[in-house]
């Protein structure tokens, strides 16, 4: 084999190495952009998932504290009962203990009661029945001055205003 052939044959070799080199190279970037785009993918996928857990998790506990609130909600009538019974001395014996119970389960599933005399009127918690108002001049504050029925809340939401009588009075200095 002469010089010549040799050399002919070596930039043939080289010749198909660099289209080999090409080809590597261009199947290389095509595996490394569908990797990035299956990895693209995957994260989103992932995402999605947290998301639709986190989701589901808060409606969960909206209904769960929802069936909660409608549950107290219709116990409300029956503490009012014991509460009317307690004020005329019929609340003794076992309706006491009763009563009483009723009361502790409310208490464990976060039933809050509310309206005392003397506390600050505020609309959001109560319904004024009766207003008595000052023809006093100054610093003037509402306040409750007798609750006819108890107020009740649940986890933050008022799911019934405290009933009462309020009056207007100077603010003591």
């Amino acid at each position: 084999m002469s010089d010549s052939q040799n050399e002919n044959g070596m930039a043939g070799f080289e010749e198909n190495l660099e289209a080999a080199n090409a080809v590597e190279d261009a199947v290389e970037k095509e595996v490394a952009d569908k990797l990035a785009e299956l990895t693209g993918d995957i994260q989103r996928l992932q995402a999605e998932y947290a998301n639709y857990r986190k989701r589901v998790e808060r409606d969960r506990s909206l209904a769960r504290e929802t069936a909660i609130a409608d549950v107290l909600n219709a116990f409300l009538p029956v503490l009012d009962d014991f509460a009317r019974a307690n004020e005329h001395g019929e609340l003794t014996g076992a309706f006491k203990s009763v009563s009483d119970s009723v009361d502790g389960i409310m208490k464990k599933y976060g039933l809050e009661t509310f309206g005392s005399v003397g506390e600050d009127f505020d609309p959001e918690i109560h319904e004024a029945v009766t207003h008595q108002t000052s023809d006093d001049n100054g610093d003037v504050v509402t306040v409750v001055t007798a609750v006819y029925q108890a107020g009740f809340r649940f986890s933050g939401r008022v799911l019934r205003p405290a009933r009462v009588a309020v009056e207007d009075i100077v603010r003591p200095v």
